[in-house]
């Protein structure tokens, strides 16, 4: 339910539309969730609108999507025309005040963030510098989208609030980095994505204020099949094996907003395919291997304010073996969850004991091997499973959803999408 703030703004949105022909044709970004299938909300602008004031720009990185640059768009009547010809913005601005605006912004869904963009110079420059995002992350206005990708250079987007499947741009072809083993990280408004060229490692990064990629920055030590995880607009990586093969123990933060990598103190122990975590304000790194054929069962906590860290025995035993994926670990309410692949369980950890118990059954629609092609992450109060089967028909992804309760999981499926892969990759991303 919208406050009164949102209901003013609100009004003021729908007047404009009543009088401009439908300005909803101009959410060109997102589909909405029918019978699990994708529908297209509007396909394009129609020629007659505005008299030719709105163009719809198409480019390889961002099919059918407008390109907001271009797009002059009125607010509220009657308009006013600039000398330039162009439409001003002090009307709505001159009614509300700045400070409305924005209070009444950042209580919209920022699954409404293209359309509003589309309708104001004042809308487009808080999304697009990114400093609506900043003002709700003082707020603690915070939602969670779930980005994975099933195919080699696409990646797919699913608000689970909205229920509403959201387009990602394609990846750039980069023909030798689309070949390699990747990792990928959400932090602040940012996904990354971790691989490696013939000779060298890259990262690319998906920004959704400018609803593209371009190159990322890479680490001071790049490597990969590392532990990761992302609190706010900071993020920590741990261990991997290098560029020359070696299995590392060093860690580093990177800082989203300022685009930096820092060095961090290493760890106790060289660990490669390991998870990481936050829990309590600390970061975790759970499991992995020290070598091609040693399973490690301990954990290892940094404490950010001592920049020290502390080895945890047993911590992840019994998580992962030697031929499976990485320890399938998440965080809900600062209680540590893994999805024990083999057993096809749900297990909490007992921070007092140090030990796992078990709390019932995964989906069980959700197959993988050894745990590779299943995503288990933590979605702000909720758990998700990401994962399907295949068959001569293709296959079926599905997204299965439970809030720990302190009953027995009950999953449910929130969405589901033809996939001929498992899934590849998956990150959880909150702003």
């Amino acid at each position: 339910m919208l406050d009164g703030r949102s209901y003013l703004i609100s009004r003021s949105f729908r007047s404009s539309r009543e009088q401009e022909s439908n300005w909803h044709c101009m959410d060109c970004y997102f589909h909405e969730s029918s019978g699990n299938k994708k529908r297209r909300l509007d396909e394009k602008f129609e020629e007659r609108q505005l008299e030719g004031q709105v163009k719809m720009n198409r480019s390889p990185q961002q099919p059918e999507t407008p390109d907001i640059k271009d797009m002059e768009l009125p607010l509220d009547g009657p308009y006013h025309h600039r000398s330039d010809g162009k439409y001003s913005d002090s009307n709505i601005v001159s009614r509300l005040g700045r400070e409305l605006i924005i209070s009444c912004l950042l209580h919209l869904s920022r699954s409404d963030y293209g359309a509003v963009a589309s309708l104001n110079r004042m809308f487009r420059s808080l999304i697009h510098s990114g400093e609506l995002y900043q003002l709700r992350r003082k707020m603690d206005i915070i939602e969670h989208w779930v980005y994975f990708s099933c195919s080699i250079h696409e990646w797919d987007a699913y608000d689970p609030y909205r229920e509403r499947w959201i387009m990602v741009p394609k990846m750039p072809p980069t023909e030798s980095f689309m070949c390699s083993d990747k990792e990928s990280l959400a932090v602040g408004t940012e996904l990354l994505v971790f691989g490696k060229e013939v000779n060298s490692h890259i990262v690319l990064r998906y920004s959704i204020l400018t609803n593209s990629w371009s190159p990322g920055v890479v680490m001071n030590s790049p490597r990969c099949l590392f532990g990761s995880a992302s609190l706010g607009v900071k993020a920590i990586i741990a261990g991997g094996i290098n560029a020359q093969g070696d299995i590392v123990s060093t860690a580093e933060i990177y800082n989203s907003e300022t685009h930096t990598w820092e060095t961090l103190p290493s760890m106790n122990r060289a660990r490669k395919m390991c998870s990481g975590v936050f829990m309590d304000g600390k970061f975790y790194v759970i499991g992995g291997m020290a070598s091609n054929t040693k399973v490690l069962t301990c954990g290892e906590e940094y404490d950010l304010e001592r920049r020290s860290w502390r080895v945890i025995p047993d911590m992840s035993s019994g998580l992962n073996g030697a031929s499976g994926a990485p320890p399938l670990v998440a965080v809900v309410n600062n209680e540590l969850y893994a999805a024990h692949y083999a057993d096809k369980e749900l297990r909490k950890y007992n921070k007092v004991n140090n030990t796992w118990v078990g709390l019932g059954r995964l989906p069980e629609s959700c197959v993988s091997m050894n745990g590779w092609g299943l995503a288990f992450r933590a979605c702000g109060e909720r758990l998700i499973v990401i994962g399907g089967t295949r068959d001569s028909f293709g296959g079926m992804i599905e997204l299965n959803s439970w809030i720990p309760n302190g009953e027995p999981p009950v999953w449910n499926m929130i969405a589901s999408k033809h996939s001929g892969n498992f899934v590849y990759n998956c990150a959880v991303m909150g702003c």
